[in-house]
């Protein structure tokens, strides 16, 4: 496989990672470069497990720069991640508005998790790894994937429920339209 093969087969892959975690498109295209400058200065060629591998440089670089960045408003400026159109057909409008607020409720819910756990999830959900492939990604057991990945789902699941009853006392109270 030549570096250009090896970028192709990669990049897509790479770069939506990138963008799920940094929620930066220009951030996301920025690091997909890091990240393949990286791999091609390695001995990439003799890599057993090649994805894994690439995916592990993805998140590090991802994680890292994360770090540089750890402040409240530039977690905020994250875009959704939950919504991607899977037909082409033209929807109502309600339907664009239903999904706009749910993808914005996700959205939320994915910005008060820890950087650890978004990774999981990100990994999991976004990016379609399977434990094992997300425990070789993040150098980390697979008890400890399970683990992040079931705390940050009992985190959303506690958040969601804060907001569905938050809405339910505001419909009892002042009735619904």
């Amino acid at each position: 496989m030549t570096e250009r093969e090896l970028f192709d087969s990669y990049n897509k892959e790479v770069y939506r990672t990138c963008y799920y975690m940094l929620r930066n498109a220009q951030d996301a295209e920025d690091l997909c470069h890091d990240v393949f400058v990286t791999v091609f200065r390695q001995k990439w060629r003799s890599v057993e497990h090649i994805r894994a591998w690439i995916m592990r440089i993805t998140m590090n670089h991802c994680l890292n720069l994360l770090k540089k960045k750890q402040t409240k408003r530039e977690k905020q400026n994250q875009v959704q991640w939950l919504h991607e159109q899977t037909t082409a057909s033209v929807k109502s409008v309600d339907t664009i508005v239903l999904e706009k607020e749910a993808a914005a409720e996700w959205e939320k819910l994915l910005n008060q998790l820890p950087d650890k756990l978004m990774a999981v999830i990100t990994l999991r959900y976004v990016g379609e790894l399977s434990m094992a492939e997300i425990a070789e990604t993040l150098e980390i057991p697979v008890g400890t994937v399970k683990s992040r990945l079931h705390k940050a789902l009992k985190i959303m699941r506690k958040k969601l429920k804060q907001n569905q009853s938050f809405w339910l006392k505001g419909e009892k109270q002042y009735g619904t339209y």
